[in-house]
């Protein structure tokens, strides 16, 4: 009985500490959780929303910028990923293929560098990887706070941006070139 008491008050204590349905606490770290639990969500016709101005250090050339607005009137796919990434390295060379075979149709992707404190190991990435889309270089991720309530946590993840830049398409897990090429085939062909 006399361990019986302190247990119940860790587990009321714990109890007190959940979050609603919508949100999960996981010690004192918060956790995104999708509508309904999706990894993916798409975004059709007035749903679709502009980001803030994104940008940040390239990772190749120190010193130079990239900025979202580089690549007006184009398809964007955004692209969360890190050289500490195991699923990473099976999804890289992936978008580097729908990079290629979409590029001449106003399609470019971005990588988002995330948690690599030292330069070195993701240009060694890319290099050794022949990723030639270009890539911000931000470790602690302040790039996405043009991406309001995105969960920076969920690496990779990739956002799709239509012409105008508007969210069309969220994917909180890894891809392959074709999971992508239906819907960037369609946001190409809209005017």
């Amino acid at each position: 009985m006399r361990f019986m008491l302190p247990l119940l008050a860790i587990l009321l204590a714990l109890a007190g500490c959940s979050t609603g349905p919508d949100a999960v606490a996981s010690g004192t770290e918060f956790q995104f959780v999708s509508p309904d639990g999706k990894t993916e969500i798409f975004y059709e016709g007035a749903d679709r929303k502009p980001i803030g101005e994104l940008s940040g250090d390239d990772l190749l050339a120190q010193g130079r910028r990239i900025a979202l607005s580089d690549f007006a009137g184009q398809v964007v796919v955004l692209n969360i990923w890190g050289s500490w990434c195991g699923p990473c390295r099976v999804e890289a060379p992936e978008l580097q293929e729908l990079y290629e075979a979409n590029r001449d149709a106003g399609v470019t992707v971005l990588g988002i560098d995330v948690r690599d404190e030292q330069r070195t190991a993701p240009q060694d990435f890319v290099r050794d990887r022949g990723i030639t889309y270009p890539s911000i270089y931000d470790p602690p991720g302040r790039s996405l706070l043009a991406l309001k309530g995105y969960p920076r946590s969920v690496v990779p993840s990739t956002i799709v941006l239509d012409r105008a830049h508007r969210v069309a398409a969220v994917y909180l897990h890894d891809l392959l070139a074709t999971d992508l090429e239906p819907l960037v085939d369609r946001l190409t062909a809209e005017r």
